[in-house]
């Protein structure tokens, strides 16, 4: 019988996501893909630094782990899947990185430059990471809930080890870019007089609300050693906050913490909050949160097309 990834939470990142190639990728992009190959090659025993997604992707995993001093055996609840325009000799440095920092990952795909997007199909993937901008555009089109990683993002605080801590903004990214396109083409008044007119009417799904029904089921086999802790951060205010809260309890999701900031700028509130990921579709509330938290661009709505 084949194996099955079905009932996981599956995420797809790649390795310039999971690990900092900062360097790496200079060579690349001042020379070409063979010397970028050779110095990989060079570097295999040599261990690479975690990146701005590798604290969310050691914390999924550790849902797998049984609990201790339980007896029990592990349960398989989340995949991590390399999945990188890398070429297959460089993806022998990322598996072995992997194993040195203890990420149980085990499979790949390596594309050597080309998109390797369309794999998230087959793999039913929850989530893609990426640095590549068009491969992030195309996970979306396809409907896989997919962000641009900043690699120079901060990194996860190490404040809260037994706890995945993941925010997301609202519109165009939880919610559909209704709202935000009214705001858009008439201004705040007229988004705020829409919203309380439609305060009781939930908004239509956007693309990351698999996900956080994914991780809400991921949720419920939380076990002392491992939770999960979520924040909804908008630049909503009172009287618009009320639709977004009605459309979560209609989808019977429950979020932990709602910032309502009214278009204050929401990297101190992250900075607070200490996730492990944030993601949002506005690049200029991604480059205000960057040096405080990890963080990635999610390219849908509006603002974006």
């Amino acid at each position: 019988m084949p194996v099955s990834l079905d009932g996981q939470l599956v995420v797809a990142i790649s390795s310039r996501a999971l690990f900092d190639f900062e360097e790496e990728n200079e060579v690349f992009e001042a020379t070409d893909d063979r010397a970028y190959m050779q110095l990989q090659l060079d570097r295999l025993d040599v261990t690479a630094k975690p990146g701005v997604a590798f604290s969310l992707v050691n914390k999924l995993l550790a849902f797998n782990r049984a609990p201790a001093g339980t007896g029990e055996a592990p349960t398989q609840r989340v995949e991590v899947v390399i999945l990188s325009r890398n070429d297959p000799v460089s993806g022998m440095r990322v598996f072995r990185s992997s194993t040195h920092h203890g990420l149980p990952i085990q499979r790949g795909v390596f594309t050597r430059g080309h998109p390797p997007w369309r794999y998230l199909q087959p793999l039913n993937a929850n989530l893609f990471l990426s640095t590549n901008e068009a491969d992030v555009r195309s996970a979306l089109d396809a409907g896989v809930p997919a962000a641009r990683v900043y690699p120079n993002s901060a990194r996860a605080s190490a404040a809260h080890p037994n706890e995945v801590r993941i925010a997301f903004d609202g519109d165009a990214v939880l919610f559909s870019d209704e709202a935000e396109q009214v705001f858009q083409r008439a201004g705040l008044s007229a988004f705020q007089k829409h919203e309380s007119d439609r305060a009781g009417k939930p908004l239509a799904a956007g693309p990351f609300k698999p996900l956080l029904e994914a991780l809400q089921r991921l949720q419920r086999a939380a076990t002392p050693a491992m939770s999960i802790r979520t924040a909804l951060v908008t630049a909503r205010s009172a009287p618009a906050h009320e639709r977004a809260i009605r459309t979560l309890m209609d989808w019977d999701i429950e979020i932990d913490e709602a910032m309502f900031l009214g278009g204050l700028a929401k990297g101190e509130f992250l900075r607070e909050f200490e996730p492990d990921f944030f993601f949002d579709d506005q690049t200029g509330h991604i480059e205000n949160a960057a040096p405080h938290v990890p963080a990635g661009l999610v390219a849908s709505g509006v603002l974006n097309r």
